[in-house]
């Protein structure tokens, strides 16, 4: 009996890292095909003659659409399995990348970036499909692998000015022009692949934890202000990160004089940490606690975008003798560079930890929980860049862009601080200190059976 149920354990275990592998590698082309307009924009705008706006509604529109459909995106995922769901997310999502390359018009192509962008809305079903597979204890570092797939942001970046470059003028087998059209062809054929992997790797018979559940049931967690609080959480850590992502190769060619090859190298040092670092954000939210890894995270960010929003200039000061100069004030190059280092790496461990919360809180509807707060997040990304705007008109300033991420982290900190201390000290003001689940405290509640779904095994905090 043993060796039998310890063959059974290797099993599962082995299916679930061939679903966080596949779903991740799905995942990271997915994020590539969702955000190459930051990209092949450039291209595109010098062929068919496009404004700055027209322009950035293409990014716009595949933003929006990657983050509308999240929430039913995750609700399916539970109801029929990842393997489907992932599968046809792939499938439909090579159809448009294709014909993206074979646009003629800015009106097709505003069409075409929109469909594009439902490649976007795999990371609710990931979560989902991950989620259902992970044994609770390592859900924070599986979920963290799978998020790790945001890099993608950094797939175009790399690899599509040279492909441009390299191919611009020629044609391949009759049909594929070279230069910017190359890149979404390329893109479809991996989308292609990917889907036919994932069909052929992952375990036919997959994990359904919402299936044959009422839509009404599923959806009663989304009434609980913790839900919303969660995704306001990942507006800041999240949307923050799309918007800035597609937001700083402008800010650093207009405000350091750089060219866009370096401005999009310098970008990459913010993407890398805020994906790569997600793994870590998991792995310390399950040793540690969630809530621990988000004050750290608010903390960092709030240091970092307060030093970035300070304008450059000095202090004029009226004497007697005349006007005076004094205590001159500006961020360089390269210690920008570095803050906004700092920032990724706060946003990376940040955005593994509100989806700790998530299976920790609501085992049962991760897809329906998981979906409105990536939903959120993402629409977090297509709303934050036009205040960054809006908010250098009003200002003046440039570095206002980071005044507003730090007005939006503060914000959190604030509200996730009342949480907690409101939590403690009405429920259980002898835990005034603690900040996680009160493991270590003794146990003065009558012994009662209790079922994995039953409340009495959510973590205290999830009653805040």
């Amino acid at each position: 009996m043993p060796d039998h149920r310890s063959a059974t354990v290797a099993s599962e275990d082995t299916s679930a890292r061939r679903v966080l592998v596949m779903s991740t590698l799905a995942f990271t082309v997915m994020f590539a095909v969702w955000l190459m307009f930051g990209i092949l924009g450039i291209p595109i705008r010098e062929e068919f003659g496009l404004s700055d706006v027209e322009l950035s509604w293409l990014s716009a529109v595949a933003v929006l659409n990657g983050s509308l459909w999240r929430l039913p995106a995750g609700m399916i995922t539970d109801r029929i399995g990842g393997r489907k769901v992932f599968a046809a997310m792939l499938a439909f999502t090579a159809v448009p990348a294709y014909l993206v390359s074979r646009a003629e018009s800015y009106g097709l192509l505003l069409v075409l970036a929109f469909l594009v962008g439902f490649a976007g809305n795999s990371f609710s079903a990931g979560i989902s499909w991950n989620s259902a597979w992970t044994a609770r204890g390592r859900q924070g570092f599986a979920l963290g692998v799978f998020g790790a797939g945001n890099v993608g942001a950094s797939v175009t970046k790399f690899i599509g000015p040279a492909l441009i470059t390299g191919t611009a003028g020629a044609t391949y087998f009759g049909v594929v022009e070279g230069g910017w059209r190359i890149v979404p062809v390329i893109y479809a054929v991996l989308l292609l692949v990917l889907a036919v992997l994932v069909l052929v790797v992952t375990p036919a018979e997959d994990r359904m934890p919402g299936r044959g559940r009422p839509l009404r049931e599923q959806v009663q967690p989304l009434r609980q202000l913790r839900v919303w609080r969660f995704s306001l959480y990942y507006v800041a850590v999240f949307g923050a990160y799309v918007a800035l992502a597609a937001w700083l190769p402008k800010y650093y060619v207009d405000n350091f004089d750089v060219s866009l090859g370096t401005a999009a190298l310098l970008t990459a040092t913010f993407i890398f940490p805020a994906s790569l670092l997600r793994p870590v954000g998991g792995w310390f939210s399950d040793r540690w606690g969630a809530r621990r890894a988000m004050y750290w995270t608010f903390g960092v960010m709030m240091a970092t975008t307060l030093f970035l929003s300070m304008p450059g200039g000095h202090i004029v000061l009226q004497t007697r003798s005349g006007a005076k100069e004094i205590l001159p004030y500006e961020i360089g190059l390269w210690p920008f560079a570095i803050v906004v280092f700092v920032l990724g790496c706060a946003m990376g461990v940040g955005k593994a930890a509100v989806f700790k919360h998530i299976p920790e809180y609501f085992p049962k509807d991760v897809g329906a929980v998981g979906g409105l707060v990536g939903m959120l997040g993402g629409l977090g990304g297509f709303f934050l860049p036009p205040l960054f705007a809006y908010s250098q008109r009003w200002t003046g300033l440039p570095s206002s862009t980071f005044f507003v991420l730090f007005l939006l982290t503060a914000g959190c900190s604030l509200w996730m601080h009342w949480t907690v201390v409101h939590m403690l000290h009405t429920s259980s003001p002898e835990l005034a200190t603690a900040l996680e689940a009160p493991g270590s405290m003794p146990d003065t509640s009558p012994a009662t059976p209790a079922t994995p779904a039953d409340s009495r095994q959510i973590p205290q905090e999830a009653r805040a």
